[in-house]
């Protein structure tokens, strides 16, 4: 073991951060649930399975590496990320898979006193689909995926209501229009998700852009999609830059969408013309081409979770407040570095001669 070399484990991302990549040489393994968006560092462990939760790999890791550190309140908390991100289990979602089935069941069979599922997932989604206090803004802030390419970056918004709901509200345009410009965004991707009854998801979807060229091309190319099928229908718009659908297939979520978005990036790229016009709109949504060195290997272009201030709890959360409230710790990459150097100071010496 060498000690003071700092070693970081991501888990749900394969990516830092943009305000952390000069954290990217130190991570050393990787758990995710997604597919590999690039060519990753040689030498570097990765956990790669498409199971609904990646609390499912974390809690197998545990089970059987280190089982003596299971007690209860780890396990609830396992089993209800689990719950929540696999829709209680329920097959007809279509998030659940078998090794998800098998780690909660091994929770459960460890602890037989753990609360029923129902209760946990209805409290959870509850708290979850909770957007009564957040602005347009706020809720498309509040689950973002970023995708960058080569002269554009284009956000996709979960947001948690019938898009109905969203169209309705006063200020859309607006918010939207300043949510872009914020984030230099040149297409945003709302999907929206609802549920009809306990279980089956109803999603929607628009696509909103000032820029007539990207808003028809995302458009296309999510209307004409095999795999998956959205099964996308038009829906009536309150505004021409906002292109609003039905999606038919339930079970298509942003994850299975990100991909098709993905390719689009990539054959815009292949073909895109120097001497394109963008019909309207501002500008600041299209970044200037990267001269020299890509930023990314073989041309793949990065998805993050983008970095953004903490929306303030709903009144009418499951608690009164939040520590999080007055935003993110004051947490820099700096300070990582320097409590890493801290803790192989205080660490003692390890004598080669033993090993």
């Amino acid at each position: 073991m060498l000690v003071g070399c700092p070693c970081l484990l991501c888990v749900d991302s394969v990516l830092c951060p943009r305000g952390d990549s000069a954290l990217e040489e130190v991570v050393k393994e990787v758990v995710d649930h997604r597919r590999l968006e690039r060519p990753l560092a040689p030498g570097l462990v990765v956990t790669a399975e498409p199971v609904g939760s990646c609390a499912t790999l974390v809690t197998e890791r545990i089970v059987r590496t280190a089982p003596d550190i299971l007690d209860r309140q780890l396990a609830y908390v396992l089993r209800c990320t689990i719950l929540l991100d696999c829709i209680n289990m329920a097959p007809e979602a279509g998030k659940v898979t078998p090794k998800d089935t098998e780690y909660v069941t091994a929770l459960e069979s460890r602890f037989s006193d753990l609360p029923p599922r129902a209760v946990v997932f209805d409290t959870l989604q509850r708290a979850k689909f909770d957007v009564s206090g957040l602005t347009i803004e706020q809720m498309l802030r509040k689950d973002l995926k970023v995708l960058s390419g080569e002269d554009i970056l284009l956000a996709i918004s979960a947001v948690y209501l019938r898009l109905e709901d969203l169209l309705a509200r006063p200020g859309l345009k607006e918010g939207l229009e300043k949510f872009c410009q914020g984030g230099g965004y040149g297409v945003l991707v709302v999907m929206t998700i609802s549920f009809i009854q306990e279980s089956q998801p109803f999603r929607q979807l628009a696509v909103y852009s000032p820029h007539c060229d990207l808003r028809e091309s995302v458009s296309r190319a999510l209307e004409e999609s095999e795999t998956p099928s959205l099964q996308l229908t038009p829906m009536d718009s309150p505004d021409s830059e906002i292109a609003a659908y039905h999606q038919g297939n339930g079970q298509a979520s942003r994850k299975k969408v990100l991909p098709v978005v993905r390719d689009f990036l990539k054959a815009r790229e292949a073909g895109r013309s120097d001497t394109a016009v963008i019909c309207q709109g501002w500008l600041t949504g299209l970044r200037a081409p990267r001269g020299g060195q890509e930023e990314e290997e073989d041309g793949e272009e990065a998805v993050h979770d983008e970095e953004v201030c903490l929306p303030p709890t709903p009144m009418n959360s499951l608690v009164e407040g939040c520590p999080l409230d007055g935003g993110l710790p004051k947490l820099s990459q700096e300070a990582i570095l320097e409590r890493f150097d801290k803790m192989a100071a205080e660490a003692p010496a390890v004598d080669s001669s033993d090993s």
